[in-house]
């Protein structure tokens, strides 16, 4: 049985497959799609003994790559502060309710950063750059625009399914997404780097909202803009 799913999984048609019964899954609830796409990745990985190169991961952790997220992020959490107070000045805020409980709690604060850097940073990556981008690239033919159009489309599909933060947060993390999908374009062997820009970035956001200073930073991007 399980043969014979790792032989379709293989088929390069099958991720439209995967990703269509995620899509219908996050109807009722967006984790449903996510640990079923993460699922998939996971009984792929194990079927390759673990050969993590089949999904971006070709290059071992090193000095630079750390480097390079760590300057990248910063960069990232700016611009992308500016896009994000244009965003919310002109269709409201991000709904990030769903994180009040860390607001001045150390302790879900520390459970949520674990969290974020297992099923955020690394899952998240895995599953829709290493797993959804890449394969249908090469279900497209593998050449430099079908990659190009690849990571338009997982873009897109990454935004939406952030609905539950409001308009603009789709649009924002759609275009988060965007300079994500690039960046695996130019580094199609180092998603690592991606897992670290993307936890560094989501660091920086968990620890202001801890501190209850996010709305007063966005409030600062804003301004940046609109005085």
């Amino acid at each position: 049985m399980k043969a014979k799913l790792f032989t379709f999984l293989s088929k390069p048609y099958s991720v439209l497959i995967v990703i269509l019964i995620a899509i219908l899954l996050s109807l009722s609830d967006r984790n449903f799609g996510y640990f079923f796409g993460l699922g998939v990745v996971l009984f792929i990985a194990w079927q390759k003994k673990w050969d993590w190169s089949y999904f971006g991961i070709g290059q071992k952790i090193t000095l630079q790559t750390i480097i390079t997220s760590v300057w990248i992020s910063i960069v990232y959490f700016f611009v992308t502060g500016v896009i994000d107070g244009v965003l919310q000045h002109h269709l409201g805020d991000n709904d990030l309710s769903s994180l009040d409980d860390l607001r001045g709690d150390f302790g879900n604060y520390l459970l949520m950063m674990i969290i974020m850097w297992v099923f955020a940073a690394m899952g998240e990556e895995l599953l829709f750059h290493g797993y959804y981008m890449k394969r249908l690239a090469k279900l497209m033919g593998g050449s430099n625009k079908a990659w190009g159009i690849s990571g338009v489309i997982i873009a897109v599909y990454f935004g939406l399914s952030h609905g539950y933060q409001g308009l603009s947060g789709i649009i924002g993390i759609t275009i988060g997404s965007l300079f994500f999908a690039f960046l695996f374009y130019k580094n199609r062997t180092n998603l690592l780097l991606l897992v670290f820009i993307h936890g560094i970035y989501d660091s920086i956001w968990l620890t202001l909202i801890y501190l209850n200073e996010d709305m007063r930073v966005s409030g600062w991007f804003e301004g940046l803009i609109y005085k």
